[in-house]
């Protein structure tokens, strides 16, 4: 069982038969009366975020979750499918759980999920990736104050923000956490 003084960012657990994870926490204390601890959690089976209180003695069962190491396969559209870089279990996992990460899984990339059974429940990429810019914008450098950029279309099908001197074939490494250019590999 936790305790609801236990409760962190990132923490999985269980309310009313839901697993919900833990955005952000916070432990206020009154002054006089039992601590509160406002929390903004997300179901992980809806997506919705909420804010919610609890008072320090509320107690939860933590969810059973375990972060794997996986490798991403192929997409079909609907569904992303990894393997299991242990076990070589397929996992497929549904195109709603990564949303706009998606633009910058590439075949064979290592990313690590949170599963709890056969669900996945969470997805972390690597700190940044290299993608090959596959589009490019014509853009003429002109009179300007300030660094100029363009829009370039990658690989995968993200559409990132680059200086002016990044061509159609050049790899560029891009900030999964901001979704930034970083640097021309």
């Amino acid at each position: 069982m936790l305790n609801a003084n236990e409760l962190r960012k990132g923490t999985y657990f269980i309310l009313d038969g839901d697993v919900y994870q833990v955005i952000e926490y916070q432990h206020y204390k009154p002054g006089r009366g039992n601590a509160i601890i406002r929390t903004k959690i997300r179901n992980m089976r809806t997506g919705s975020t909420i804010p919610k209180n609890f008072l320090s003695g509320d107690r939860f069962e933590e969810a059973p979750v375990e972060r794997r190491g996986m490798q991403y396969l192929y997409s079909d559209g609907e569904f992303f499918f990894f393997m299991d870089t242990e076990t070589y279990d397929q996992f497929r996992v549904n195109g709603a759980l990564l949303d706009e990460k998606a633009g910058y899984l590439k075949d064979g990339m290592d990313v690590v999920l949170t599963v709890m059974g056969a669900d996945a429940l969470d997805f972390e990429l690597p700190a940044s990736v290299d993608l090959e810019v596959v589009e490019s914008e014509m853009a003429v450098a002109g009179d300007t104050a300030t660094g100029a950029s363009k829009a370039v279309v990658c690989e995968t099908g993200l559409r990132v923000q680059v200086p002016l001197f990044v061509e159609v074939g050049d790899v560029i490494r891009v900030d999964t956490r901001s979704g930034e250019y970083t640097t021309r590999v």
